[in-house]
């Protein structure tokens, strides 16, 4: 799930139930006009994760060339499906997108894995505002929805 932000911070508030948890290096990430990705990684996606890791990247950088925002939030949130990948794969692959998208110039927060947060966010209202995006491996697309707008 993707949104467009005028500002999103999240702030470190208590440990989470994944057996993977980061040291916060700092307790509140923030970014302004921005996208905030809220990046699950699904069982099977470990299967093939350069092309997961690609094909996330690729959807966050069409959106973000579409609404010209350089700043992006990668928040690992596993609440999205009922059936997450192992934690480590999970934080790969998206440790992995952040890493490619720094290489393309945007800043990207990623706040720590494993931990619950408090929000802050004043989000945009417009189509492109808030979209989900699905990137599976190839070998799973027949079962997988394809990636799509679904404005709220």
């Amino acid at each position: 799930m993707i949104f467009h932000v005028d500002a999103f911070a999240c702030t470190v508030t208590q440990k989470g139930r994944s057996p993977l948890v980061e040291t916060p290096a700092a307790s509140t990430s923030r970014i302004e006009d921005g996208l905030l990705v809220l990046a699950s990684v699904e069982a099977g996606d470990e299967t093939a994760p350069v092309e997961v890791r690609r094909g996330t990247s690729d959807e966050i950088r069409k959106l973000a060339a579409q609404l010209k925002v350089r700043q992006i939030m990668l928040l690992p949130f596993a609440h999205l499906f009922a059936e997450p990948a192992p934690p480590a794969d999970a934080l790969a692959l998206i440790d992995g997108a952040a890493a490619e998208l720094r290489s393309d110039g945007f800043v990207v927060e990623r706040p720590p894995f494993g931990w619950f947060h408090s929000w802050d966010m004043q989000a945009k209202g417009h189509p492109l505002s808030r979209v989900a995006r699905t990137v599976r491996p190839s070998s799973r697309a027949d079962t997988a929805a394809s990636s799509g707008d679904r404005g709220a």
